[in-house]
């Protein structure tokens, strides 16, 4: 795309009608709700657990420090921000990169895991690593940000199921089947029309052992970014309630990573949750086309980005590209904080009220998120949203972080009784 397009394309979002002025200037006036005393009282009573943040890049590539109080700091997460926002919980994203770190997966999640860690450690009056629904609690008591770990992408296991349970034993408690890559046991929505990727329908049957010894472990399915096919592989093989921990509704927006209505009600029998994702390509349908219009070229301004810094010898690193993400996202207009409510109640009224949470994408979706939400301190803007479209205080409380509770809790019972079977199995006389 040329210059003058992308100016052409931008006009025609920004200047599109008079209609379109109208819903610009209600969506600024939704973007800074006043929080009411009722919202508030709401948000401090509750424990807030969102399931998705990326912030672990940061402090590899960037040396970030979550306590830092840099008023200029563009990024999602810091302890003073969710505090603001009374974020009790964090799953903390271990994300590798399978075309920068070829050959080095579990290397780079150690490394990662290691990083959540250290910054535990320098905070120990603010932040506590946790592991279980009870740690999270603990930490709510004691007004502290519970740090947990989730795993994006099976390829960190490297196809060996010890390293999954190695991961476990560091803290790790969900992992997403696949990324945007499909791996050697499950297909992934992000390359599944992509004739040059092996495919295998769905999951592998060693895919299936996976979720299998996941159930066993404790450790959540995460069915955030499989195909279609691995997402119904996952519902049939698990005993336990599966998550998406950064999922939306494909309904609203046509993004082949979110759910459709069909996934959503089985996500319901399942008795699972989805935690809906508040990047705007996911949550809003201008804006997904809008970036889908500009992909290619983004896509080349990465790539000489990376093959400059291959030229010199240089490593690329997540700040880098997200740097530059981060100028082509902001070539688009932001979509209005209702596009995230919407899906919120979509997903609600689909698979009820006790099957949806928060699952931000917060430092991983490069600004794009909608008006409004700038980070963790924003999160009392989506508690009185949801009051405003009458949802009563034990609904919202089960949709801050209650459900996903629940979950998490029938996720542990479950690993209790499968190791307790799995033990009765050994001692049985021959």
């Amino acid at each position: 795309m040329t210059r003058s397009a992308l100016l052409l394309l931008l006009t025609s979002l920004l200047c599109a009608s008079p209609a379109a002025a109208q819903a610009a200037a209600a969506s600024s006036n939704e973007s800074d709700l006043a929080i009411s005393a009722r919202a508030r009282a709401i948000q401090a009573s509750a424990i807030i657990v969102d399931t998705h943040a990326d912030t672990p890049q940061r402090f590899l590539d960037e040396g970030f420090d979550i306590g830092s109080t840099d008023p200029n700091d563009i990024g999602h997460i810091s302890l003073d921000k969710a505090r603001r926002g009374n974020l009790g919980a964090e799953f903390f994203s271990i994300w590798v990169d399978p075309e920068t770190n070829q050959g080095h997966f579990a290397r780079h999640t150690f490394d990662l895991i290691d990083s959540v860690y250290e910054q535990a450690a320098r905070h120990p009056d603010r932040m506590m690593m946790s592991f279980s629904v009870a740690d999270i609690e603990r930490a709510h008591k004691e007004h502290k940000l519970a740090a947990l770990m989730g795993i994006e992408g099976g390829h960190s296991i490297e196809n060996d199921i010890h390293l999954l349970r190695d991961y476990y034993r560091l803290g790790v408690r969900y992992m997403t089947l696949s990324w945007s890559n499909t791996n050697e046991w499950a297909d992934s929505s992000g390359d599944i029309d992509d004739p040059k990727v092996q495919h295998h329908n769905g999951l592998t049957d060693f895919g299936k052992q996976v979720v299998l010894e996941m159930n066993r472990l404790g450790m959540m399915v995460d069915i955030s970014h499989v195909a279609d096919k691995t997402f119904w592989d996952a519902i049939a093989t698990t005993k336990a309630p599966v998550i998406a921990s950064h999922s939306s509704a494909r309904a609203l927006t046509n993004a082949p990573r979110n759910m459709t209505d069909d996934m959503l009600r089985a996500v319901t029998k399942n008795g699972g949750v989805v935690q809906v994702n508040f990047f705007s390509a996911f949550v809003d349908e201008e804006f997904r086309k809008a970036m889908e219009a500009q992909a290619k070229d983004q896509s080349a301004a990465i790539q000489k980005h990376l093959d400059s810094l291959k030229a010199q010898g240089t490593p690329a690193s997540y700040i880098e590209i997200d740097r530059i993400e981060r100028q082509w996202m902001a070539k688009i207009p932001r979509p209005p904080l209702k596009s995230l409510i919407d899906h919120i109640d979509h997903v609600a009224k689909i698979a009820g009220v006790d099957h949806v949470g928060l699952g931000s994408d917060f430092d991983g979706v490069s600004g794009a998120t909608p008006q409004g939400i700038d980070s963790a301190a924003d999160l009392p803007k989506i508690t009185q949203a949801l009051l405003d479209r009458g949802y009563s205080a034990d609904d919202i409380k089960k949709i801050l972080g209650g459900n996903l509770l629940r979950v998490f809790g029938e996720v542990e019972r479950v690993s209790r009784e499968m190791q307790a079977s799995d033990a009765k199995l050994v001692s049985a006389p021959k």
